[in-house]
């Protein structure tokens, strides 16, 4: 049976997790959006495509650089945390 601090301390854990994959491709949404944001500033040009098509080039570039890293990292919590957890260990 599964205690309270138990509960807590996976689901912590688990928001950890998800927040250290999330990291790469929000920092790179972030960074082509300024990139683009400065180039309509400096430009003067506000279409709503040039702001779409490089934000979402980058974002699915940086997911197929790290996609490696994102499903190690959930493997590792799963095996060492939950699956545990599951098995009743």
């Amino acid at each position: 049976m599964m205690n309270e601090a138990l509960l807590y301390d996976t689901l912590r854990q688990g928001l950890w997790v998800s927040v250290v994959i999330s990291i790469p491709i929000l920092g790179v949404a972030l960074a082509a959006g300024l990139v683009v944001g400065l180039f309509q500033a400096l430009t003067s040009i506000q279409e709503m495509t040039l702001t779409f098509v490089p934000k979402l080039l980058a974002i699915v570039g940086i997911f197929w650089v790290t996609m490696n890293f994102m499903t190690e990292t959930l493997v590792t919590f799963f095996q060492a945390t939950l699956i545990p957890i599951i098995a009743g260990g």
